[in-house]
């Protein structure tokens, strides 16, 4: 009897350990998934390049231009702005990206059978895209100069304020 008793109890203090080892590990994976959305997140920040002026007078001008083809608006009426050029790029950028992966998927989704798959990935990808909209968005409208994810990183508008940096550095 005591035997069995002693049995019970290891098994128990045993299934306890489990218990708390287990919880720990799911602790650790939900840490791993919050530092990744975080580092998703976290691009590079260039906000203190810019004048803070800049950035309160032309942020409309920055909103726009992640909405679609609306980025024409502030890539023709805010040439001036350094601030708007910045997310007129980004929005560009975004905009080229959306567009040419929406046909080439809409053209792979004519394909018979596999279509299919390539018309949900479409679907997929228009969401990934929506979401970098949003945030190209709200970094505009909190006045802030960060890349978007993955994207960010290519420019295809002429940025004076980099080649600015770039003259200075070659002066000096």
């Amino acid at each position: 009897m005591e035997e069995e008793k002693k049995e019970l109890e290891e098994e128990k203090v045993e299934e306890v350990k489990e218990e708390a080892e287990a919880k720990e590990e799911e602790k650790a994976e939900e840490a791993k998934e919050e530092k990744k959305a975080k580092d998703f997140l976290d691009t590079k920040d260039e906000t203190a390049d810019f004048d803070a002026k800049d950035i309160e007078e032309n942020k409309v001008m920055a909103i726009l231009a992640y909405i679609g083809i609306l980025v024409l608006i502030p890539l023709l009426a805010a040439k001036e702005s350094k601030f708007a050029r910045y997310h007129t790029n980004q929005g560009f950028t975004l905009f080229l990206f959306g567009f040419c992966s929406c046909v080439v998927l809409e053209i792979l989704g004519i394909i018979p059978v596999v279509g299919i798959v390539f018309t949900i990935l479409g679907s997929l990808v228009g969401l990934c895209f929506f979401i970098l909209m949003i945030l190209g968005i709200v970094n505009a409208a909190q006045g802030f100069a960060k890349e978007l994810p993955f994207i960010g990183k290519y420019r295809f508008l002429k940025d004076d304020a980099k080649e600015e940096k770039e003259e200075k550095k070659d002066e000096e």
